[in-house]
């Protein structure tokens, strides 16, 4: 059977599966989920999703749920480079990097996001946006940016010279906050305006950004 995902396209968890799909060419069946009327919130989808969120994978009958869990399942089922588990130091260099972005990016590129895109489109109005918050999850976002300066001064990937899953993790929520918010912070500094250019230009996410 196909790999069945299920996720709304302008959802970044989602276009993190979806990345990873095309990286792969992983034949798949998109199941959209309409997230603005709350479908993620029905009964028979938490069977599967029991938080209520995209997205999921049905692989013939396996059900799994976290993007990044979810990457990390295709890339070893398909044996990819991109999550290098054969190679013990490799692989702890790719959990590094993992690490570094899931702690030192997602929360403050997700914030910052919030703040200012999903608050104001909130369904019911209830959710205000804090403009101060903003700007200091930004600056702070700024401040780790330099971290990954001097890591990607020294390498060409935030795990070493090979693009992993580590790098693509960053790309939903940094193109987000890049088009939608005109941050700098990715396109400022040369090495990671270097590594920005690189991941962004792969055909996997030119697919995903435009909505192929």
């Amino acid at each position: 059977m196909v790999l069945k995902l299920h996720g709304a396209p302008y959802s970044t968890c989602t276009q993190r599966v979806l990345l990873v799909c095309k990286e792969l060419n992983v034949p798949y069946e998109f199941v959209n989920v309409n997230i603005r009327v709350g479908e993620q919130k029905d009964p028979a989808y938490m069977k599967n999703q029991p938080f209520g969120q995209v997205p999921f994978i049905d692989d013939d009958g396996f059900i799994l749920f976290e993007s990044r869990a979810i990457a990390r399942y295709l890339a070893q089922k398909h044996g990819s480079p991109l999550n290098p588990v054969g190679d013990l130091k490799k692989l702890a260099l790719f959990e590094q990097a993992a690490s570094i972005e899931q702690a030192d990016f997602d929360p403050y590129a997700y914030g910052y996001a919030l703040e200012k895109i999903f608050k104001p489109q909130s369904r019911d109005g209830g959710l205000q946006p804090n403009d101060a918050f903003a700007e200091q999850l930004k600056g702070t976002l700024e401040k780790k940016l330099q971290g990954y300066e001097a890591i990607l001064g020294k390498q060409k990937y935030l795990a070493g010279d090979e693009v992993t899953l580590a790098d693509l993790f960053h790309l939903p929520y940094g193109a987000l906050i890049t088009n939608a918010l005109k941050f700098t912070g990715l396109t400022d500094s040369p090495h990671i305006a270097r590594w920005w250019k690189d991941i962004t230009a792969r055909p996997s996410w030119q697919a995903v950004g435009n909505g192929a």
